[in-house]
């Protein structure tokens, strides 16, 4: 086959499995601006590459470009040392062109907590996660990607589902009453409902925000119904970012734009109305907080988006 026709391949193929590879690198990256980045980025190795000897297109362009999130996985590890005031404050949910409601969608298909919980593993736990758990590929085919052994990679993926699945919620009729109280504060919160909010709030709640959730030098404590609703509706911005989430085996809120935890909102149920929430910005505190996911794509289920791949071809290489 000429050069030629190997780049027009190439690119047909690239095109029309972009779907699924922006679905490997969303769920490796967390954020559809750094997926977008990752997929440009493999696009350029693979085109640089050339596709001579590859037997599975398809399966060679999944490791291209989990490779790509894997190094970029690797070198945000190496900035968590960013600043406080980098973490801190008001989100940029809005990133100049992107689409923040294709992010919130995309971050609802997935799920918030699940998200969050991805963000806290290690970069190889989370491609052997990712690739295995949810796109099905084989520990063999993911192996040379970290340049461990089969068996190695098992145990990463298994490590990395007990962290999503982490603690569960007791099963008896209060904690699915609690759920679907805090399922109905997010969704009167996102739709700017504010007698559907005003009716889940008990008169007398008391809402108590730490330090950092402003941020201001004192903790904020507002009590009242009508003062708590009218603070919710002005963080519909924030509620976009927001999902379901169990924390401590509880359920609760947690606010996380383009993968990124940002803050948690926890509740006291009495009665079927909210009688105190607490939400929670410092990074030590949410740090010391237990996060599993409650999403059902969490495990063992492929998204409606991607198309499990086998993998016989060779890669690019080892990781950088």
């Amino acid at each position: 086959m000429r050069a030629e026709d190997d780049g027009a391949l190439l690119t047909e193929r690239f095109e029309r499995d972009r779907p699924h590879l922006r679905a490997v690198a969303y769920r490796m990256l967390g954020s559809l601006a750094e997926a977008d980045d990752a997929l440009q980025e493999a696009w350029l190795r693979a085109d640089a590459a050339g596709i001579a000897g590859v037997e599975n297109l398809g399966g060679w362009l999944t490791t291209v470009v989990s490779r790509v999130c894997l190094n970029m996985l690797r070198s945000r590890e190496r900035r968590r040392e960013d600043s406080l005031d980098d973490r801190l404050g008001e989100p940029d949910v809005d990133l100049p062109g992107r689409d923040p409601e294709e992010e919130a969608v995309m971050a609802d298909s997935v799920g918030v907590a699940l998200l969050v919980v991805l963000d806290t593993l290690a970069p190889a736990e989370r491609l052997a996660f990712v690739l295995h758990d949810m796109f099905a590929v084989p520990f063999e085919d993911i192996a040379p990607m970290l340049e461990r052994t089969p068996a190695a990679v098992r145990q990463l993926a298994s490590r990395a589902r007990r962290r999503v699945k982490g603690g569960s919620a007791a099963a008896d009729a209060d904690t699915a009453r609690r759920r679907q109280v805090v399922e109905a504060f997010l969704a009167a919160t996102r739709g700017g409902d504010f007698a559907a909010l005003l009716a889940l709030l008990h008169p007398d709640v008391v809402l108590h925000a730490d330090r950092m959730v402003i941020p201001t030098p004192e903790p904020v404590v507002v009590a009242g119904g009508r003062a708590v609703a009218q603070g919710a509706m002005a963080a519909m911005g924030r509620a976009r970012y927001t999902g379901l989430a169990l924390v401590d085996g509880a359920f609760a809120l947690a606010m996380a734009p383009h993968g990124r935890l940002r803050l948690v909102l926890t509740f006291a149920v009495e009665d079927g109305l909210i009688t105190r929430i607490e939400v929670v910005a410092e990074p030590d505190r949410l740090a010391a907080m237990e996060f599993s996911a409650t999403h059902s794509t969490a495990v063992g289920a492929a998204p409606e988006d991607s198309t499990p791949t086998e993998f016989t071809a060779p890669g690019l290489g080892g990781p950088e």
